[in-house]
C-alpha cells in the first residue's frame, strides 16, 4: 500500500477502526522543500571597502572572490548602514536597522523603539524562514546581533542564532576576536579552538572546516536537500591577523603609499567598469596625513601594516574558496546561490598612525612610533591586535570620500557579487541599479519563488522594507525599483532618491572641520541650526563621489530631500535623533539580574564576557579564592582576565600566590606572596587599593596598592603605578585556568589549577572611576 501523507493540523484522513485490519495509516507530512531547490550561501565581510577587492580595482588578491564576479554579476551600487549590526540586521530580516531595534550597537541601547537592541521576533530571519520551508540552515562566524548583555550562560538565548531559525552555529557572538585565540561559541556553548597557533590554528580556516563539516553532515544522511548557510568571517577587521607567509607575498606592495594606491585603484575601477567613466575621484580628506609628510620609519610600518590587511584579506580568501571547491566536489555548485556583500565601508580605528595593539587605541595609551616598530615583526601574529592607520582606511574606500560610521558614501557604499550559474544566464557583468541591504532578503524569496511569511512561530509579520532586485539579474537596463533610502548613524544623516543625495553630517564633514566635539548632543535648537544651514546636496547620478555639494544652486531640490528624510525617519522609528555618545553608552537599562557588588565563579564553567563581568578598572576590589592545597603542592589560575594583550592573573606559581597586571602589553606588575602555601585548605585574598586617581587623557589607569593574603593575613604586597584605565580586548573573565593568549608569559597556557579550587569571589563595592568618551571610543571600535 502506497504511503498516504497529510498536512500537519488537519484531520488524519484515514479510516481508525477497533484494529489495524479496520484502519489504515496515514503521516504527517514532513516538510520539505521543492524539487530542486538550490542552496543559498551568504557570505558577509567585515569592515572591507569599496576598493579592497580584486574585483572592485583593489591590488589585494582576491582569486576566489573575482572568479565568483567573473562567471556572476558584480553590483556597483549596493549601499550599507555604515555600521556592523545595524547592517548585519537588515541582511538577515530585509527591514530597515532601526525598524529592527538596532540604530547602532547595543552598547548604546536607548529606550526607544528603534534603538533598543532587540531585534523583534515580528521581523523574522531568513534562516526562520527557510527553515519553514525545508531547508537546512547553518551560521558560520560573526554573529553580533545578541543583546550584549544577553551573550552570558545566563541567557536568554531566544536572540543568539538557535533562537533565530539556525539549526547549527559555529563563530563568535560579539563585534571582533583574535584570529589566533577566538572567543568561540558552538551551537548554544562556549567552546576552545582545537588546535594553537603553533599547531597551525588559525579562525578563518576554522570556520571553513566548519562550514563544509556542517554541510557534509546533512547531505549524508538527505543529500537532495538545500541549505542555508549564512559565511561571516571575521575579516577584514581587527586584529588583522595572519600567517606571516600571506602578508610577506604583499612586500613592498605599498611603498608607495595611499594616495597611490587610491590612484591605482581608481583607474582600475574605470577599466573593470565599476565605477562610470566619467567619475572624479574624491577630494584628499583632510584627517589624512600626506604619504610624503611621514618619516622614512612611519612609512615602512604604515606600508607593513597594510601588507598584513592584505594577507589577512587573500587568505580569507583562499578558505572561502575551500568551501567553494567543497560545493563542487559534492556537486552543489551551479544550484547554489551565492551573494557576498560587505557590513560597511573600511574602518578607521586604528588611528591616524595604526596600531600594533587596538588595547592602547582603546585605553589612551598610543605607543610611539618606535615601540611600535619594535614589534614590526609581529604584525599579523599572536602577541599583537593590530589595524592600520587611517590614510588606508581612506584608501580602501576608492573613490568615494571617509569611512565606517559616515553616512557618507565611503561609510556606506560596499561591495556585493551574486553568482548562480544554474539560475542566472548573464555572466561577467556589472549592474547599477541602486540597491540596499534590506533588498538581498526579498531577492533571495524571490529567486527561491517563495512568499515572505505571514507568521513566523505564532507570530504575526512586518510587511518587509526591501524590494527584489532578481528582475535585474538578466537584464543590465532593468530599472531601479528602489527610489528612496534613508540613512541615519549617531546623528550622521543622509538621504538617497532618484539620483540625488543629501548629506547632514554630524558633528562636521570631517574630524579637522568639525564645529563640535564627537557625541555632541543634539537639543532642538542644535537641530533647527544644522537643518537649516548644515544639509549638503550631491547629484549622485552625475556626481559618483560626492565632490560637489549643490545645495546652494539647489535649495528646493535639498529641502525636498529634507522633508523627505523626515518622513522616512517616522516611518522606520528613526526619531528621536541622537548625535549623543558618551550618555547612550551610560544610559541604564534593565538588567537581567539585579545590580550587585559581589560574583561568585567556579572552575569549570564558562568564561564571563566582559559585558556582565565584575568591572575592576579604577576602583578598590578584592577576589578571594577557597582552595584545597595536596600535599604534593598545587599552581594553576585562579582567576584571570584579558590577555597576552593586555588583562590579570591572579595565580599559584612555585608554591606562592601571585597577581599579574599586564597594562597594555607594556608593563607587568607583580606582586608575589613572601612565603609558600602550605597544604590544606585556604582562603588566597588579592586586594587592590588605588592610591591616586586614573589619567584617561594619558591612558593611564588608577595607581594602587597591590596586597595578598594568606587565610586574612598579608603575606605579599606591592605598589603598582599604573593599571590599564577602560577595558580589555579580549576581556572575559576566566576561573581555574588561562586557555588562550596567556596574561603573562611566567606561564603557558592554560595553566589550569592542579588543586581544588572550590569557588573565587570577586568583590566591587568600591566606587568606580570611569571615562565615558574613551569607553565609547572603545565600544565604537569593536563594531
Amino acid at each position: 500500500m502506497a504511503l498516504i501523507e497529510y498536512t500537519p493540523g488537519t484531520a488524519f484522513p484515514g479510516p481508525i477502526g477497533r484494529t489495524i485490519d479496520e484502519s489504515s495509516p496515514a503521516w504527517p507530512r514532513p516538510v520539505r522543500a521543492a524539487s530542486g531547490a538550490p542552496n543559498v550561501v551568504l557570505i558577509v565581510f567585515d569592515d572591507v571597502g569599496y576598493g579592497q577587492l580584486g574585483c572592485y580595482g583593489s591590488p589585494i588578491a582576491t582569486p576566489h572572490l573575482d572568479a565568483l564576479a567573473a562567471d556572476g554579476l558584480l553590483y556597483s551600487n549596493m549601499h550599507t548602514t555604515a555600521l556592523c549590526s545595524p547592517s548585519r540586521s537588515c541582511i538577515i530580516t530585509g527591514r530597515n536597522h532601526h525598524a529592527n531595534g538596532m540604530a547602532a550597537i547595543t552598547e548604546f541601547a536607548t529606550g526607544y523603539p528603534g534603538y533598543d537592541g532587540n531585534i523583534p521576533f515580528s521581523n523574522g530571519f531568513l534562516s526562520e524562514m527557510l527553515l519553514a520551508r525545508g531547508y537546512n540552515t547553518y551560521a558560520v562566524g560573526k554573529w553580533h546581533l545578541t543583546p550584549a548583555d544577553q551573550e552570558s550562560a545566563a541567557g536568554p538565548y531566544n536572540r543568539w542564532p538557535l533562537g533565530r531559525g539556525f539549526e547549527r552555529f559555529y563563530g563568535f557572538l560579539g563585534g571582533d576576536t583574535s584570529q589566533w585565540y577566538p572567543d568561540l561559541v558552538h551551537d548554544n556553548h562556549q567552546v576552545e579552538p582545537e588546535r594553537t597557533p603553533e599547531e597551525g590554528y588559525h579562525l578563518s580556516e576554522d570556520l571553513a572546516d566548519k562550514a563544509i563539516q556542517f554541510v557534509a553532515d546533512a547531505k549524508q544522511a538527505a543529500p537532495d536537500k538545500p541549505f542555508f548557510l549564512y559565511f561571516c568571517p571575521a575579516a577584514a577587521h581587527a586584529p588583522h591577523h595572519v600567517p606571516r607567509e600571506w602578508a610577506d607575498r604583499y612586500k613592498g606592495r605599498f611603498d608607495e603609499g595611499w594616495e597611490a594606491y587610491r590612484e591605482m585603484v581608481f583607474d582600475r575601477q574605470k577599466q573593470l567598469g565599476v565605477i562610470p567613466a566619467d567619475a572624479e575621484l574624491s577630494e584628499r580628506d583632510p584627517d589624512v596625513p600626506e604619504w610624503n609628510s611621514l618619516s622614512p620609519d612611519a612609512r615602512r610600518l604604515a606600508a607593513r601594516m597594510m601588507e598584513v590587511y592584505a594577507g589577512f584579506l587573500t587568505h580569507t580568501d583562499h578558505h572561502i574558496g575551500r568551501v567553494l571547491d567543497f560545493l563542487k566536489e559534492i556537486g552543489e555548485f551551479d544550484n547554489t546561490i551565492v551573494a557576498v556583500v560587505s557590513d560597511n565601508g573600511a574602518s578607521s580605528e586604528g588611528g591616524v598612525t595604526g596600531t600594533t595593539n587596538e588595547l592602547q587605541f582603546f585605553n589612551n595609551a598610543q605607543e610611539t612610533l618606535e615601540e611600535s616598530l619594535r614589534d614590526i615583526d609581529e604584525l599579523g601574529g599572536p602577541a599583537t591586535f593590530n589595524h592600520y592607520p587611517w590614510g588606508w582606511t581612506w584608501a580602501g574606500n576608492t573613490p568615494f570620500r571617509r569611512w565606517k560610521r559616515e553616512t557618507y558614501r565611503g561609510g556606506t557604499s560596499d561591495p556585493f557579487l551574486i553568482h548562480w550559474p544554474r539560475g542566472i544566464a548573464s555572466r561577467g557583468e556589472v549592474r547599477t541599479q541602486y540597491a540596499h541591504l534590506i533588498d538581498i532578503l526579498p531577492t533571495v524569496l524571490d529567486l527561491l519563488d517563495i512568499e515572505p511569511p505571514e507568521t513566523i512561530n505564532g507570530v504575526d509579520q512586518s510587511p518587509l522594507h526591501g524590494v527584489s532586485f532578481a528582475h535585474t539579474l538578466d537584464d543590465s537596463a532593468a530599472p531601479t525599483l528602489r527610489h528612496t533610502q534613508y540613512f541615519e548613524m549617531l546623528g550622521h544623516r543622509a538621504i538617497d532618491h532618484d539620483g540625488w543625495r543629501a548629506v547632514c553630517p554630524w558633528p562636521g564633514p570631517s574630524f579637522a572641520e568639525s564645529k563640535r566635539p564627537f557625541g555632541s548632543p543634539i537639543t532642538a535648537d542644535v537641530l533647527a541650526d544644522i537643518d537649516a544651514g548644515e544639509w549638503e546636496l550631491y547629484h549622485v547620478a552625475e556626481d559618483f563621489a560626492e565632490n560637489h555639494n549643490v545645495a546652494a544652486q539647489h535649495p528646493d531640490k535639498l529641502a525636498e530631500l529634507i522633508q523627505l528624510w523626515y518622513a522616512e525617519a517616522g516611518k522606520y522609528q528613526v526619531l528621536p535623533i541622537d548625535g549623543r555618545a558618551m550618555a547612550r553608552l551610560l544610559e541604564e537599562r534593565p538588567q537581567p539580574t539585579e545590580n550587585r557588588t559581589s560574583y561568585t565563579l567556579r572552575p569549570g564553567t564558562q568564561m564571563l564576557p566582559a559585558t556582565v563581568a565584575p568591572r575592576l578598572f579604577n576602583r578598590p576590589h578584592t577576589i578571594t579564592a577557597e582552595v584545597t592545597i595536596p600535599a604534593d603542592g598545587a599552581e594553576g589560575v585562579l582567576l584571570c582576565e584579558g590577555g597576552y594583550t593586555g588583562g590579570w592573573s591572579f595565580y599559584v606559581q612555585h608554591g606562592r600566590l601571585h597577581y599579574t597586571h599586564n597594562y597594555v602589553r607594556r608593563s607587568w606588575f607583580t606582586v608575589c606572596s613572601e612565603e609558600a602555601i602550605p597544604a590544606g585548605r585556604h582562603r588566597l585574598g588579592f586586594e587592590f587599593q588605588p592610591t591616586g586617581l586614573p589619567d584617561f587623557t594619558q591612558g593611564k589607569g588608577a595607581p594602587g596598592r597591590a596586597l595578598l593574603y594568606l587565610d586574612d593575613r598579608l603575606v605579599g604586597e606591592a605598589d603598582f603605578p599604573v593599571t590599564t584605565p577602560i577595558i580589555f580586548n579580549p576581556g572575559g573573565l576566566r576561573c581555574g585556568a588561562n586557555p588562550g593568549s596567556v596574561v603573562t608569559s611566567e606561564y603557558s597556557a592554560p595553566f589550569r589549577f592542579t588543586g581544588t579550587l572550590h569557588s573565587v569571589t570577586v568583590d566591587v563595592s568600591g566606587t568606580s572611576i570611569i571615562d565615558a568618551a574613551s569607553e565609547m571610543r572603545a565600544a565604537m571600535a569593536r563594531q
